[in-house]
């Protein structure tokens, strides 16, 4: 395996993490803004209060985005990592 092969399928994997953990990091990210802003407004500093709503919203998309996430590492995998292995 030639070098430029071996750095193009890294970055292809590296996109493929990407594309899989953006709708997760997407969700957390606007759940903690939104219990932070709500903690700032009313002034309570409980840290239980991020935690358990984050964790909920984290299982409600992992649990709905597993199907395209499957998909996702199954195609990568299928198309690229299987032909190199086979030496195709």
């Amino acid at each position: 395996m030639d070098e430029a092969l071996f750095f193009d399928t890294m970055r292809q994997g590296l996109w493929v993490a990407v594309v899989i953990s953006l709708p997760i990091l997407t969700v957390a990210l606007v759940t903690g803004l939104t219990i932070g802003l709500l903690q700032a407004l009313t002034s309570i500093q409980e840290m239980t209060l991020t935690f358990v709503p984050k964790l909920a919203a984290i299982l409600a998309v992992f649990w709905v985005s597993m199907g395209f996430m499957t998909q996702s590492i199954v195609s990568f995998f299928h198309d690229r990592i299987i032909p190199l292995i086979v030496g195709v």
